[in-house]
C-alpha cells in the first residue's frame, strides 16, 4: 500500500532505507520521521533524536509497532520480504522502493511527491533534485567514454561484487565502465552480489578495481591484496555512498564518477 497523504494529515514516517532517510530530510520531511535504522546516519544532526529500530535486515518490529508509523518505507534490496510481510499487520501504508539505476531516481522522487507533496516545501525540493539529476546525467552523456572492464568489490573473505543489473553497475555504465563478472542477478536475492573464487580467468583482463567504502570498509591496507587479484588493473578506493545511495546523492555520485573516469 502506498496511498497519498492528504495535506491536512501529519504522516508518521519510518524509513528502513538509509539513502531514503537522507532523501526525506532533503525534502523537508524530517519533522514527520518517527523511526530509522541504525544505518540511517546522514545527516547526523537531523537524525540525532529519531529513534532507531534495529538494522535494515533485523528490524525490531515490536519497537516499530510502538512508534505507530502511518508509513514505512522499504526497499527490495535492503530489507527482507518477511519483514515487509510482518509490517503489513500493523502499518497502514507500506512504501516499496526499488531504484535499479540512476535514471530511476526520477521515479523515486515522483513517488515521494505523490505521497507527501502536500507538505510545505516538498514539491520545490523534488523539482530541485530532479533538475540536478537530469543535469548530472546529461553531463555524463555529453562525453565519449573509453570502455573499461571494472571489478567493483563490496566485501572480502569472500570477495563479493555486483551483478550488471544492480544500481551500482548501472551507475558505472554511465562513464563506460562495464562491471564484471558478466552476471545478472534478477530482481532480488543473493545472485545480485556474486561471490568470487579469486581464480576466474577474466580477472587478468580487468582494467580497474574499485574498493568500496561500504558495506565492507576497504582501506589502503587492502590495495595490494586487490592488486594481486587483478595484476593488470588500476586499483583504487572509492566512496561507496556516492556510488550506491540514491536520492540526494545521485547527482553528486554521477559527477564523482566523471571525475574518477577523467583522472
Amino acid at each position: 500500500m502506498s496511498l497519498a497523504t492528504p495535506a491536512s494529515a501529519a504522516p508518521r514516517i519510518a524509513s528502513l532505507v538509509p539513502s531514503i532517510t537522507e532523501l526525506l530530510i532533503a525534502l523537508g520531511l524530517g519533522p514527520y520521521l518517527v523511526a530509522r535504522t541504525g544505518f540511517c546516519i546522514h545527516p547526523a544532526a537531523a537524525l540525532r533524536e529519531v529513534p532507531k529500530v534495529g538494522g535494515t535486515k533485523d528490524v525490531n518490529l515490536d519497537k516499530l509497532r510502538r512508534l505507530a508509523p502511518s508509513h514505512v518505507i522499504v526497499n527490495v534490496d535492503e530489507n527482507r520480504l518477511e519483514t515487509v510481510e510482518a509490517l503489513r499487520e500493523f502499518v497502514p501504508h507500506i512504501v516499496v522502493t526499488h531504484p535499479q539505476g540512476p535514471e530511476d531516481n526520477a521515479a523515486l522522487l515522483a513517488q515521494m511527491l505523490a505521497l507527501f507533496g502536500g507538505k510545505p516545501g516538498v514539491a520545490e525540493a523534488v523539482a530541485r533534485l530532479r533538475a540536478e539529476l537530469q543535469q548530472a546525467l546529461a553531463r555524463c552523456a555529453a562525453q565519449t567514454w573509453p570502455a573499461q572492464r571494472v571489478l567493483y568489490l563490496i566485501w572480502r573473505e569472500p570477495w563479493m561484487t555486483v551483478a550488471r543489473d544492480t544500481y551500482i553497475a548501472r551507475m558505472l555504465a554511465q562513464v563506460g565502465w562495464q562491471s564484471w563478472p558478466e552476471a545478472w542477478g534478477g530482481e532480488s536475492g543473493a545472485a545480485r552480489y556474486p561471490v568470487l573464487q579469486g581464480d576466474e580467468p577474466w580477472l587478468a583482463r580487468i582494467d580497474r578495481v574499485l574498493l568500496s567504502s561500504e558495506p565492507y570498509r576497504f582501506d589502503v591496507n587492502h590495495l595490494s591484496e586487490a592488486q594481486a587479484l587483478c595484476p593488470q588493473a588500476r586499483v583504487q578506493l572509492v566512496d561507496g555512498e556516492l556510488l550506491s545511495w540514491y536520492g540526494p546523492r545521485a547527482a553528486a555520485g554521477l559527477d564523482y564518477l566523471r571525475e574518477l573516469a577523467s583522472a
